[in-house]
């Protein structure tokens, strides 16, 4: 990959930032979509157009999956994933936790993952087999090994209402074995705190691939794991997914898979 894709990129989700920052607050129109408390904004729609239409200036032939337009077909391999506004429910009721989260898919695998968090002016990056960066300085995970002295997060679906599968059960189970449980409510950038050492671990339930693919590669970059809630082989199209330091993984996978009573 050409280094200038990556500072295209860059510049792209950078300008649009600025955009969600400035207009915090400022939200003129939310409609729900598949569930009663799963929102979309005009700020979410206006972000998306501002992504596609600056990575189609530069890569027209490439191919787009994006949260609320879906996927466009391209001439190319290679396919742009995006979330242009990861935590929009915090950003509707202006809790300052959102991210702009940006993949770059070659070959059904992340080559490149950018995440912004336009409030602490924090961007995450990784090329393949180049490193994690925190706003260019090299990141790793933590080097906790113990499950009780892990600081932990996870989030709840949107359909938690309705379905079984609910996380409900896990989040008990890792608040008795744990230090604590977060849940903010931005799945790519709870995956970024893992990168950093912020977050000793992470889990979640119902994801969609523009809340993982950058965060993926981010953390592997970082040296940490993610895998399946099972502990087998990720890809960024399964709907589940446990990442960590890759210290605790093992045993938070068996928390996951068995429950408390197995441990």
């Amino acid at each position: 990959m050409e280094n200038h894709t990556e500072e295209i990129a860059i510049d792209i989700i950078l300008k649009t930032g600025k955009y969600l920052k400035k207009n915090l607050g400022k939200i003129k129109e939310i409609k729900f979509k598949d569930a009663a408390v799963n929102l979309v904004t005009d700020i979410d729609r206006k972000a998306e157009e501002m992504v596609l239409s600056g990575l189609k200036r530069y890569f027209s032939d490439d191919c787009f999956l994006s949260e609320e337009i879906g996927e466009i077909k391209g001439g190319s391999k290679r396919k742009w994933i995006l979330d242009p506004l990861d935590g929009t429910t915090n950003y509707a009721h202006g809790f300052p936790f959102y991210t702009i989260s940006l993949a770059l898919e070659d070959d059904g695998r992340p080559i490149l993952g950018l995440v912004l968090d336009p409030e602490r002016n924090e961007l995450f990056s990784a090329r393949q087999n180049s490193g994690a960066y925190l706003n260019g300085e090299r990141i790793k995970v933590s080097d906790i090994s113990e499950l009780n002295k892990s600081l932990l997060a996870t989030g709840f679906s949107y359909k938690i209402r309705v379905s079984k599968d609910n996380n409900i059960s896990h989040f008990k189970d890792f608040l008795f074995t744990s230090q604590a449980v977060r849940r903010a409510g931005s799945a790519s950038l709870d995956l970024c705190y893992v990168a950093c050492g912020r977050f000793d671990g992470f889990w979640e339930l119902d994801l969609n691939p523009w809340d993982t693919a950058a965060g993926w590669l981010i953390i592997e970059e970082a040296g940490g794991k993610v895998t399946d809630l099972s502990g087998k082989k990720y890809n960024h199209y399964l709907k589940e997914v446990l990442a960590s330091n890759g210290k605790i993984h093992e045993k938070m996978s068996q928390i996951l898979m068995h429950g408390l009573t197995d441990k």
